[in-house]
């Protein structure tokens, strides 16, 4: 794991030193890299002055196959292992070599807090394969036009040992057999990049089983033109975002061509100070937010929020979420934005998988079938991998019903899905990450 609060101990010295390198050429394996490469071996651990490793605890070996000096030797291992490196942030193009050179391989690839951007790899005996995958990397300080430092995300106790917010891009390699031989990485200044506002069922979850369909999203693009910029949090409302500044960070890093999606109702709807109304402070708020995205030449999309997992008698969803979705759609009727209505399609997934099957795709586990959960799990709101990667599904079917520009960039043979035909359970694959909790996130 890293160093708790990374980002906050970072001195101006370093950040504004080591950080300055944005391009790096690595080659995994024995010490002997291949000319312009810097050389990773099992002995690579991270450290701030070095400004690139694995993390402790990667337990990691080294196979050398002999022959040419970048692919014929890797790194591997049998559990998940981390490798991390220094970089501003922005948005970042990384090559990948997989495979082995006399032997098969089979990998998956997240970034930062399980954010997937490449699902099981598979190399034939002897092949190798070169994959490119596009990263966004953030940390926690505000800064102008300028470069100068105007504040910071106040961020929750918990986020300070997220792999993110730190300056680092942490790259997961994960699987039955990951063997990693090189990995390059180049600033992409083009991409459009795609920033995400919303609640724990948007958010990057940091620890297995939980996710979110925002950090599935980044599976589903082609490298290269889009980047997804997950700034979703637990437990949030649009009142806590823009007071925690977390709102601002991303004006911060927008330019003109970029995105913004908004996704909250699940925590707006409670009691209390961060409450708003659906017909009168809710809608404008999100007026207000539309517009300043326009302001900076940005496209506003709104999503409506899914259903909780609620259903009656006859297997059919109750809405629990009162009148904000339709909110939601009047108010993108009335601003003339694009709506992705993830509350619609929810509602068909749902009763797809029925009321048995739906447990299925939400965090509902007896107790000991992760360690040190020993109370059984039922959550009604947040999701497990499976189900996150269906919601992110229709988030694609909704970008596609909108002809949204960046549709272009969808990896064609994903597009295509029916809420009320989901995948199967049985044939997703998700080999766990490092990281688990029985810690239920904030909001419900």
């Amino acid at each position: 794991m890293k160093l708790i609060g990374l980002t906050l101990l970072l001195s101006a010295t370093f950040v504004n030193t080591f950080s300055q390198t944005t391009s790096f050429k690595f080659d995994f394996g024995t010490d002997k890299a291949a000319n312009s490469y810097i050389a990773i071996t099992p002995n690579s651990i991270f450290s701030k002055e070095k400004g690139y490793g694995f993390e402790a605890g990667s337990a990691v070996e080294v196979i050398d196959r002999g022959g040419n000096a970048l692919t014929g030797d890797y790194i591997t291992s049998n559990k998940p292992f981390y490798f991390s490196v220094q970089l501003p942030d922005g948005n970042y193009d990384v090559k990948l070599v997989l495979g082995d050179a006399k032997g098969t391989s089979a990998t998956t690839v997240r970034v930062e807090n399980r954010r997937l951007m490449l699902e099981n790899i598979r190399t034939g005996n002897g092949k190798q394969v070169t994959k490119i995958i596009t990263v966004h990397v953030k940390d926690s300080i505000i800064r102008d036009a300028q470069q100068k430092e105007t504040g910071k995300v106040r961020l929750k106790s918990r986020e300070f040992g997220y792999r993110h917010w730190d300056n680092l891009l942490t790259l997961e390699f994960n699987d039955s057999l990951p063997k990693v031989c090189a990995v390059e990485i180049t600033p992409n200044k083009k991409a459009t990049t795609v920033f995400l506002a919303g609640n724990s069922t948007v958010v990057d979850q940091d620890r297995e089983p939980w996710a979110a369909w925002g950090q599935m999203i980044p599976r589903f693009f082609e490298p290269g033109n889009v980047a997804i910029a997950n700034y979703a949090e637990s437990g949030e409302t649009m009142k806590a975002f823009m007071h925690e500044r977390r709102l601002e960070k991303i004006w911060s890093m927008a330019k003109p061509g970029d995105y913004l999606f908004i996704e909250f109702t699940h925590n707006d709807q409670k009691p209390g100070g961060n409450h708003l109304d659906p017909f009168t402070t809710y809608k404008q708020t999100i007026k207000e937010w539309i517009g300043e995205a326009r302001k900076r030449g940005m496209t506003p999309v709104l999503v409506t929020s899914m259903h909780r997992r609620n259903f009656d008698s006859s297997g059919h969803i109750i809405n629990t979420l009162g009148d904000y979705p339709e909110a939601m759609r009047q108010t993108a009727a009335e601003e003339k934005v694009a709506l992705n209505d993830l509350n619609a399609m929810s509602k068909t997934l749902y009763e797809a998988w029925g009321v048995e099957g739906s447990l299925k795709a939400f965090v509902h586990y007896p107790a000991n079938t992760f360690p040190n959960q020993e109370t059984a799990l039922a959550d009604n709101t947040h999701f497990n991998p499976y189900g996150a990667y269906e919601l992110a599904r229709c988030i694609v079917k909704g970008i596609v019903a909108a002809n949204l520009p960046i549709a272009k960039y969808l990896i064609k043979e994903k597009i295509a899905f029916d809420p009320a035909h989901p995948d199967p359970v049985a044939k997703f694959y998700w080999p766990l990450s490092a990281a688990v909790t029985a810690e239920k996130p904030d909001g419900n």
